[in-house]
């Protein structure tokens, strides 16, 4: 018989039995052909095994068909409630293989939520047991585990367990009756649309509202007119000062200072310098860590967290699902420096800090009951060997953890007032003295270097010239993908684990687009709508009210019968509402849906006829061939007309190529990279492809002979 170590990806049981096993594992297939890792541990044996994430999900087992509003469901594998997820099924028939020889269980998931979640299902509903032994672990090292292991907790994490399966319940059953209320009222009154599928959520939809509502700032915002005067002084270097009254709100007012600045000399009336601290930033939690990597590197934070998970399970750096911004002594600050130090990017850096007396970060106020903040791992990669954007992110989270325990930079701050006809301008610069954490952050510690020269008061210099600016007042801005997260953070909106993924959501169901996020006409529709009707689907409050009870039940103050009892009584009130405006909703809903298809699908204007007959160029769909085209709406009298590839999802770009002058749209196909092109096959941007098809012909030519 065996202890069984239930794992929540292959990678992870491969380090666990590692590390257990001081390497001295053997791996073995199942008869699905996948890897599970044997050991032992003082002549007992030990199996770690895979799952693959989630390998039960919610299904519907209120046998009312495709209806709503529905209450009862029961947990399912998930390869039978959805077919996209049946790469699972050999992982669940490989755990249910070895539970023949299990006697004792440890479950070593990921330590959060959906972790605890994952192995509690797979120890319940496969090996039939409430109870188990649980690793506790924030890295995938070695020593880490193997401390886990040592200090291992005789039971489940059973408030964290029940704040996930609550978590799972309130979005499934927002999902599916909402979903389901937005789809059936199209089928049941939209004339052109009957199979067309809508998405709401519990936190997805209160999101899209809020950025709906900032839309409506920037549509509704009034611009008022207002001047600014600056001065630009014959200095070495030259110093561009701006008038005291930063913003004139008369133009008659502006018109008089720029009257008696004209053609006078600048004198300096006064110069202040004052030397501040600048402190080191707060370690990495996740929250920070999107908002950097979208700054830097333009990654969304979907993908910031996708390429954490795959440092995370690769061992290079801690656990990035974390709200902390704290980094305890535990972890070892010399021994990590010690290992980056061998990298001969950081290691300078490192050598620096090793050889400080004392080593205290720079720690933030946020702290997580599961982990510290991200940091980067003993165990350091060969650099060489991961991926372009793995090495972006491994070396801004390397270059944060160096710069946490650096000294204060110390900055020169500069103000200077001049006195040009009586009119008084103010001058502000400042420069590092001292780099200090500065210098460990290296590229990313971007602050604004502006010298003066050495200034007397009293000292008289030329005026180059006098600008008066005319300005007008902006609309708020749109959220970028990275302010985005912040703001859902401080809105109390979706987890740190779950507001990438519903922000992506929103894009994927052409919600939103664009990296400055603008909210599109289908759904500013599907927004508007169901807070004009059904207001409690996008109401904050009531999201935050459940994120604060779920946080409850993790604290062991509340339990989870109480909080699904309050969500099926708003799933109740929202049901009967929708169901007596379902047609109202309906017709206005496949008004949108249709604006939204004919204005994705028009491309252009026609290059051949648009001057005489007006076409454009619109994608269109052959019924006869089954395959996606470009064809002119001029159509017969305009032939004009252009390949698509098949078995791909067309993106249009508003763009059109410089060469051909054709539009350029993005194809998108699953399991593949995207990419952008334009129409015209015989495009001069398309004989890169050419050569590049002959070179990779010849290449397979040669290996066939070899």
């Amino acid at each position: 018989m065996a202890t069984i170590l239930i794992c929540e990806k292959p990678t992870a049981a491969k380090k666990i039995a590692a590390a257990l096993s001081n390497g001295k594992y053997k791996t073995k297939k199942s008869k699905t052909d996948v890897s599970y890792f044997e050991f032992k541990i003082k002549n007992k044996k030990y199996i770690a095994v895979p799952a693959v994430g989630h390998l039960f999900g919610l299904k519907d087992v209120s046998k009312k068909g495709w209806n709503y509003p529905i209450y009862d469901m029961e947990w399912r594998p998930t390869f039978e409630i959805n077919q996209r997820a049946e790469f699972a099924r050999k992982y669940y028939e490989t755990i249910l293989e070895v539970a023949k020889e299990a006697n004792d269980f440890i479950v070593a998931t990921d330590l959060d939520e959906e972790g605890s979640v994952i192995g509690y299902n797979i120890l319940r509903f496969i090996f039939k047991k409430d109870n188990a032994k649980r690793m506790m672990f924030s890295t995938l090292t070695k020593d880490d585990l193997v401390e886990a292991y040592n200090k291992v907790s005789k039971h489940l994490d059973f408030e964290r367990i029940e704040a996930g399966l609550t978590r799972h319940y309130l979005d499934f059953l927002w999902g599916i009756n909402v979903s389901r209320a937005l789809t059936l009222s199209i089928k049941h009154f939209g004339k052109k649309l009957n199979h067309y599928l809508l998405s709401a959520g519990r936190v997805q939809t209160p999101m899209l509202y809020f950025l709906i509502k900032r839309e409506k700032e920037i549509a509704s915002f009034k611009p008022k007119p207002f001047w600014e005067l600056y001065a630009t002084i014959k200095t070495k270097p030259e110093i561009k000062c701006l008038h005291k009254t930063s913003k004139f709100w008369k133009k008659a007012e502006v018109d008089k200072s720029y009257s008696n600045a004209k053609g006078k000399k600048a004198v300096v009336e006064k110069v202040t310098k004052k030397k501040v601290k600048k402190e080191p930033p707060n370690p990495f939690d996740l929250t920070s860590l999107q908002t950097e990597a979208y700054r830097f590197f333009g990654f969304s934070p979907k993908r910031t967290s996708d390429i954490a998970q795959s440092l995370y399970t690769a061992g290079y750096i801690s656990y990035p699902r974390t709200s902390s911004q704290k980094l305890p002594p535990q972890i070892k600050y010399k021994d990590i420096l010690k290992r980056i130090a061998k990298l001969k990017t950081y290691s300078k850096n490192a050598e620096l800090l090793l050889s400080k007396e004392k080593l205290i970060p720079k720690e933030g106020k946020k702290s997580d009951p599961a982990h510290p903040a991200i940091y980067p791992t003993k165990e350091i990669p060969e650099l060489s060997k991961l991926n372009a954007q793995e090495k972006k992110l491994y070396d801004l989270i390397v270059r944060r953890f160096l710069a946490v325990f650096g000294e204060p930079a110390i900055r020169e701050s500069t103000r200077v007032i001049f006195d040009i006809g009586g009119e008084k301008f103010n001058a502000t610069g400042s420069k590092t003295i001292e780099k200090n954490w500065m210098e460990l952050y290296g590229k990313y510690a971007k602050l604004e270097e502006i010298e003066f020269p050495e200034l007397n008061e009293g000292d008289k210099f030329s005026v180059k010239k006098i600008e008066l600016i005319s300005k007008e007042t902006q609309p708020p801005n749109r959220y970028s993908q990275g302010s985005i997260v912040k703001e859902l953070e401080k809105r109390n909106l979706g987890t740190k684990a779950t507001r990438a993924s519903i922000l992506q959501t929103l894009y994927d169901r052409g919600y939103v687009v664009g990296k400055s996020i603008t909210v599109t006409r289908l759904g500013m529709a599907v927004g508007e709508t169901l807070a004009k009707n059904i207001p409690e689907l996008t109401s904050e409050e009531l999201t935050r009210k459940f994120e604060k009870e779920m946080e409850k039940i993790e604290q062991g103050k509340i339990k989870r019968d109480k909080v699904i009892k309050d969500a099926i009584k708003v799933i109740k009130k929202i049901s009967e509402e929708f169901k007596k405006k379902e047609k109202n909703i309906g017709i206005k809903l496949e008004r949108a849906i249709l604006e939204t298809q004919e204005n994705q699908s028009i491309l252009s204007e026609c290059l051949k006829c648009h001057k005489k007959l007006g076409g454009m160029l619109k994608i269109l769909y052959s019924p006869r061939t089954k395959k996606k085209f470009v064809g002119c709406t001029s159509y017969p009298k305009c032939k004009n007309i252009y390949p698509l590839p098949g078995g791909a999802k067309i993106e249009k770009q508003n763009r059109i190529c410089e060469h051909c002058k054709t539009p350029i749209v993005k194809i998108i196909r699953k399991g593949k990279r995207p990419f952008t092109m334009c129409l015209d096959p015989n495009c001069k941007t398309k004989e890169s492809w050419n050569s590049n098809s002959n070179k990779n012909q010849k290449q397979k030519n040669k290996k066939t002979k070899e």
